[in-house]
């Protein structure tokens, strides 16, 4: 992902999942395409997986609670 949005959601009510998911509905209706990827931090996360048809990445230059969601690069 060369470019993306970073999505800030601390909310302890919520899964993961349903975080990742509440940044992509924000990240498609802002940019008019739906993100097929997520990178978070990797205390979120130990291996990879997906969120419906998001891929979602563990990294450790992602700070906690903070989702960079976008479209892979070509």
């Amino acid at each position: 992902m060369d470019i993306g949005m970073l999505w800030l959601d601390d909310d302890k009510q919520l899964t993961l999942d349903e975080k990742i998911r509440r940044a992509a509905e924000y990240y498609h209706h802002k940019y008019g395409q739906p993100p097929d990827l997520c990178l978070v931090n990797k205390s979120a996360l130990k291996n990879e997986k997906n969120v419906g048809r998001i891929e979602v990445r563990p990294v450790g230059h992602v700070l906690p609670h903070h989702f960079w969601v976008g479209v892979k690069a070509n």
